[in-house]
């Protein structure tokens, strides 16, 4: 036994020798592998101009401001019902968001499926060190780099490359622009994120990154959920009066760009037919609201109005989770602002995947 141990401390300790401390290995449960990116803790004001100087709600865990969170460096597989961050994979896929749920909470305590606060956190922290990821978003390469290719895993069609293998791309494929970074955050499959959701349009969150609890109920019928009020984005029931919602400014259409922030539901889609599309940076709020920095935090408002031109998408009846970064084929619409709020918790695709996180 003592001599696994030391083959494991030998493998974490050659990692993070060899990344500056930047990555580390980090096993579940059953004594497997994942490579981790370890994120240090930030404030507000070190991703958004202006920002309170206080953790990003991403480093917050059950009231307490945590140094660092661990983010899974490549999009995850599963064996053994349990997800992992390995290299040169074909990322999993076709599963719902429940399922990735529990594929990250099986490996043990501090596990859980990657936050919509932490893929927020993220995103913003490229964005304020002014480089914006790439990745296959065309069919195995970056549309705007077509010489970047990924190492092809997955056949969209009998001549279209879809999915790439994990982290088989160039450093550019990762969100700080070196090989100790995230791979994979623009393009390749979309991603399931937690703690986030829209129910009937009304923005619902759970507090902070609670999401991160090990096995935080995050179930339609959750008491976890809460609204947004607009006037100063503080925490609420949701129903309450006042709470921040997406909504269409006029009579829902298939790919709308007729939407905006708003308090009430003015144009409530009777069936799933019509969905709202924007490039995230385009979006706006309905007159006389100020947009709380709580919204702008977890990446689901923009700070200005240039974030890649990444795609935001949504549906304002019923339950509708998240998934963000792109997949192999939405070309420039990819990137780590990219957000879909369109489909229910049991969608799966080839083209829908995860990533796991730990916190502890």
């Amino acid at each position: 036994m003592a001599f696994i141990f030391s083959i494991k401390d030998s493998f974490r300790a050659a990692v993070e020798a060899a990344t500056g401390g930047k990555n580390t290995v980090m096993y579940d449960d059953q004594g497997n592998p994942s490579i981790m990116v370890v994120i240090p803790k930030f404030n507000i004001a070190d991703v958004i101009t202006g920002g309170a100087a206080t953790p990003h709600p991403a480093f917050i865990v059950n009231g307490v401001a945590k140094d660092a969170i661990y983010v899974s460096k490549y999009q995850n597989v599963v064996s053994g019902s349990r997800a992992y961050s390995l290299p040169m994979q074909d990322p999993a896929n076709s599963l719902n968001f429940d399922s990735a749920k529990t594929y990250c909470q099986n490996k043990g305590q501090g596990w859980h499926l990657m936050t919509n606060a932490e893929w927020a956190a993220i995103a913003l922290w490229c964005k304020k060190n002014n480089f914006m990821p790439r990745g296959n978003n065309n069919y195995g390469a970056d549309i705007s780099a077509a010489h970047e290719v990924g190492k092809k895993t997955y056949m969209s069609d009998a001549t279209h490359i879809g999915r790439v293998a994990s982290g088989s791309g160039p450093a550019s494929w990762a969100h700080d622009n070196t090989n100790e970074g995230i791979f994979d955050m623009n393009g390749n499959v979309w991603e399931w994120c937690g703690g986030m959701r829209l129910k009937d349009g009304e923005i619902q969150i759970i507090k902070d990154n609670d999401a991160a609890i090990y096995n935080a109920d995050q179930t339609a019928t959750s008491a976890l959920w809460q609204a947004i009020l607009a006037t100063d984005g503080s925490l609420v029931t949701p129903g309450t009066a006042g709470t921040l919602k997406h909504d269409y400014t006029a009579a829902p259409a298939a790919g709308s760009a007729n939407i905006e922030l708003a308090t009430t539901i003015a144009n409530a889609q009777a069936d799933d037919t019509p969905y709202g599309s924007k490039s995230f940076e385009t979006l706006t709020a309905h007159a006389g609201i100020t947009v709380p920095d709580l919204i702008k935090a977890l990446g689901l408002f923009p700070i200005d109005t240039s974030h890649g031109a990444d795609i935001f998408q949504f549906r304002n009846n019923g339950e509708r989770l998240p998934y963000r970064g792109g997949g192999w084929d939405n070309g420039g619409s990819a990137g780590v602002f990219a957000l879909n709020l369109h489909n229910p918790r049991s969608s799966v695709g080839t083209s829908i995947g995860f990533r796991s996180a730990f916190v502890l």
